[in-house]
């Protein structure tokens, strides 16, 4: 393996060698976790069902949440949850995707993307608020989904953020190359050798990739290409710009066929790579969640407020019809309290101020009508003006 003179030295693209990848993927175990149901080249598969029955109770939901954490970060770096959204829910959603799309397409503009060419495929960004603000009630019953906010909390813990981005790989859409994903895997090699090794090791746990299948994804529609447990070669992230890891990368990835509903997570350090669609006629769809610690930066501009603003009278109706919605107001509102303005913001009844999401949730307890809570989050806003 690769050495440095001390466990602190810079990483080095000059250092990077295949070999010392490939002798990781291939002493790697085999064997199937708990609450799996099988794995598949590698992969863990896990079914909705089981995972519903065993999060009924608080002790099962820590349980699951430590095992799918072991998983992205000792395991393979990737699972599946077959049947995490329903399939009326994810057509519900298509449709309104569907519309945001076209309306963005009539109004013209050129659409770039990330390792992949630009103006080849459909690409929403900002889907998270584009979708709320334009079909909230679609918004809060998707978003309310239990499984998704599990992954979430097992990686990444409470006051997590969700962006998502809509990518619909179109026949005959070219794949992207070989990559890790943000933060440190959307930075050069130059600025990356930068960054000292602990920030190399910190990066992973700061962001949790997924995606939820919005249609059948058979192979032949280029479903995301991996490369299970290349999320622990220290040396990744100048690694994959390199043409042998890329080649090596085309040999020996897997690549897992989803159904409509499906989710996948996985650590963003993981090398992958989406693929290419053969068919003449399926519009691959995926909404793309990066969901964001709260202690990281999300990539995306997301204009929290504005969210909540808009699904709030959807979270309303839905709660008086005894609905839990706790799953859509962490996907929404801003669940950690900091920075803020601590002349102005002071944590009077403890370590911090309330959150945005705390000001919903005591909101939709209460019954408020929408003009309340907008003068609460007009008051949460001004808080954390410095002038």
């Amino acid at each position: 393996m690769t050495t440095t003179s001390t466990p602190f030295a810079r990483l080095r693209q000059t250092d990077c060698r295949v070999e010392d990848l490939r002798e990781i993927l291939e002493s790697q175990p085999t064997a199937t976790p708990p609450h799996a149901d099988h794995v598949e080249q590698q992969v863990p598969i896990y079914t909705a069902a089981h995972l519903h029955e065993v999060i009924a109770t608080q002790a099962g939901a820590a349980e699951v949440e430590a095992e799918l954490a072991e998983v992205l970060a000792e395991g393979p770096g990737i699972l599946v949850i077959t049947g995490a959204v329903e399939p009326a829910m994810v057509d519900r959603v298509s449709s309104a995707l569907e519309e945001i799309i076209a309306e963005e397409k009539a109004a013209g503009g050129e659409v770039g993307d990330h390792f992949a060419k630009g103006g080849v495929n459909d690409r929403i960004w900002n889907a998270l608020e584009k979708l709320a603000v334009a079909h909230p009630e679609d918004f809060v019953d998707y978003y309310a989904n239990d499984l998704l906010a599990l992954a979430a909390r097992a990686w990444l813990g409470p006051g997590y953020q969700v962006t998502s981005q809509v990518n619909v790989v179109n026949p005959g859409g070219v794949g992207q190359t070989v990559h890790r994903d943000y933060h440190l895997g959307f930075t050069s090699p130059e600025v990356t050798e930068r960054y000292p090794r602990h920030v190399h090791d910190l990066s992973p746990v700061l962001t949790l990739q997924g995606a939820i299948a919005h249609c059948d994804m058979p192979v032949e529609t280029g479903p995301t290409l991996y490369l299970p447990h290349s999320q622990k070669y220290s040396h990744g992230y100048l690694a994959y710009w390199l043409e042998e890891f890329q080649e090596y990368f085309r040999q020996h990835h897997v690549q897992l066929p989803l159904a409509k509903g499906d989710a996948v997570f996985f650590n963003p350090a993981l090398f992958h790579a989406a693929g290419s669609n053969t068919t003449s006629d399926v519009r691959r769809m995926a909404n793309l969640l990066q969901i964001s610690s709260a202690f990281g930066r999300a990539m995306e501009a997301t204009d929290r407020h504005r969210i909540v603003t808009a699904i709030y009278p959807a979270l309303l109706s839905r709660t008086a019809a005894g609905v839990d919605v706790e799953h859509a107001v962490a996907a929404s509102a801003e669940g950690y309290a900091f920075p803020t303005n601590l002349d102005l913001d002071q944590p009077v009844d403890g370590m911090s101020p309330p959150t945005q999401a705390d000001i919903v949730r005591q909101s939709l307890t209460r019954g408020a009508p929408p003009d309340e809570l907008a003068g609460r989050l007009a008051g949460y806003a001004a808080a954390r003006r410095t002038s």
